[in-house]
């Protein structure tokens, strides 16, 4: 009921009487007032007059589920919100969440992760407020192999979510990162609970950056956020998190119904990677060479100096 609230009071920058807000939501005056009491605790300033009603003035930026669902457009994916302040990392309470049978769509969002994950057990810097810290629950009907192409998709649906909202061109690094001006701003991360031959579940976790002002010391040289790109800008992270959401449930119906050939396409379309000259680090060596395309299953084909091909499936890129 607060996020259909929440929907009224951003969809005007005019008053709405508690009468006409009672009438929509089909609830009593006394209960429309309780709501808009618990707003002004959350942080939101709202205006109040007698017979003109309710204004908005100011948002808390917070990215809860009532925010999130007054933003989202989507039939499915993104539906089922489970937000809480703080977790260890989203993509273990994603994996909980899986294994108790959350349907397909569910988002786990966290204001805060204090162990976020990243690529190869790395930690992911997720200080309070700032960025968007999420996981979604995906049950395709794909074989094992094919749970890679959903993070090429997911990359395009985050660049196209930056762009609806921001207007800031970002791309993409293979396998799951999102730069903007060479430094990156989101990571995917692909995990999978599944049987030899079939998927229980795909959990895909995505970090942006959203309003960070700056960075420790470590990460200064090779991270930013969409608020240092766009010269201070403060942004919505309910906003974006729809935005992409919405995007990625465009291109995941695409997906399931036409498979992966046009998303290849946008995704390299996209890409900073492809027609490069780069050193691939996988786990146990060092290869350099021209990154010529990705094939059907998402691994990144490397033409090295000698002319022969090496298939690259997971490895750390420098362009």
């Amino acid at each position: 009921m607060r996020s259909k609230l929440l929907q009224l009071l951003t969809s005007t920058d005019s008053f709405i009487s508690g009468q006409e807000i009672s009438n929509i939501l089909g609830i009593s005056r006394t209960a429309v007032w309780k709501h808009i009491e618990e707003l002004r605790k959350n942080g939101y300033e709202l205006e109040a007059l007698p017979r003109k009603g309710y204004r908005l003035l100011r948002t808390p930026n917070l990215a809860s589920a009532d925010e999130i669902k007054a933003q989202l457009t989507t039939k499915r994916i993104g539906q089922n919100i489970v937000y809480k302040k703080a977790v260890a990392s989203t993509q273990e309470t994603a994996h909980e969440q899986a294994r108790n049978g959350a349907p397909e769509g569910t988002i786990v969002v966290a204001d805060e992760q204090l162990a976020g994950k990243g690529r190869l057990g790395r930690n992911w810097y997720s200080p309070p407020g700032s960025g968007l810290w999420s996981s979604l629950i995906l049950r395709p009907d794909i074989p094992p192999h094919k749970a890679p192409q959903l993070t090429l998709l997911t990359a395009v649906a985050v660049v196209e979510g930056i762009r609806e909202v921001t207007g800031l061109g970002s791309q993409i690094k293979w396998p799951n990162d999102i730069l903007l001006h060479g430094k990156k701003t989101a990571g995917i991360l692909t995990e999978m609970q599944s049987d030899p031959d079939r998927i229980q579940a795909v959990i895909i976790g995505v970090g942006m950056n959203v309003n960070q002002e700056a960075f420790p010391e470590e990460l200064a040289e090779t991270a930013t956020s969409l608020r240092i790109e766009a010269g201070g800008t403060v942004y919505s992270r309910a906003e974006l998190i729809a935005a992409m959401l919405k995007r990625f449930e465009h291109w995941y119906d695409h997906y399931l119904m036409n498979g992966f050939p046009e998303i290849r396409e946008r995704w390299e379309a996209l890409t900073v990677t492809i027609g490069k000259e780069i050193t691939a680090t996988t786990l146990t060596k060092t290869i350099k060479g021209y990154a010529e395309g990705i094939t059907e299953d998402g691994v990144l084909i490397l033409k090295k100096s000698d002319g022969t091909l090496e298939h690259i499936y997971s490895a750390d890129i420098t362009l």
